[in-house]
């Protein structure tokens, strides 16, 4: 089923607390990559993803710690690693608590991209 273009605008403008956090973080080239929020990808929808680094960032809530939805994370993550893109995952609270902890894993996932 494909994510339809009304379900990501609701997205992007229904942001948690750790979406806003984290993109007030990627936006603007501030790591020196240009990021989008909120992509679609195939039939997947990743919350981050830079084009020029072919990496998705995707911001992890307790919904992710439960059986179903760790499958269905890990069927995203194969197919999305198919396609030559490599998946940061990234807890939401290491977004709001620790945000220079977050910004330092997404630079080296993006030097490990650059490789």
């Amino acid at each position: 089923m494909r994510v339809r273009t009304q379900r990501v605008r609701e997205l992007r403008r229904g942001q948690t607390e750790a979406e806003k956090a984290a993109w007030y973080l990627l936006r603007g080239r501030r790591l020196g990559a240009n990021f989008r929020r909120q992509v679609r990808i195939d039939n997947w929808l990743v919350d981050f993803f830079s084009f020029d680094h072919r990496l998705a960032i995707e911001l992890d809530g307790s919904i992710h710690s439960q059986p179903s939805q760790l499958r269905k994370d890990a069927a995203k993550d194969d197919y999305l690693r198919t396609l030559g893109i490599r998946l940061l995952r990234v807890p939401n609270g290491l977004v709001l608590e620790d945000p220079d902890e977050d910004v330092r894993k997404v630079r080296e996932a993006m030097r490990r991209e650059s490789r």
